[in-house]
């Protein structure tokens, strides 16, 4: 056997990822909630840090909406309905 002889090996490949629907669920801006209402409503609603909801927000502020989280349809709707039941335009796409 020689000292870098090659071997091959078989691998298998995904080449496709089935049955997983990702979404995001979006927050819009507005010019009438408070960024502290915001950050807090992230922090409430989706789970995030102090941090990621204070970044989201300033994202949703300076570009007009961010992608606040992903999920399947069924995880993110209820968080889009607490949203907006807050007053904070949401929707999942």
């Amino acid at each position: 056997m020689q000292p870098f002889e090659q071997f091959e090996e078989e691998v298998d490949v995904l080449e496709e990822v089935v049955g997983v629907d990702q979404c995001d669920l979006i927050v819009f801006n507005d010019e009438v909630n408070t960024f502290e209402f915001v950050i807090e409503t992230l922090i409430d609603v989706c789970g995030h840090s102090a941090e990621q909801a204070e970044q989201c927000t300033l994202l949703i502020h300076f570009k007009g909406k961010c992608a606040v989280k992903k999920g399947t349809f069924e995880e993110l709707a209820p968080m889009r309905n607490d949203i907006c039941r807050r007053g904070i335009a949401a929707e999942v796409q």
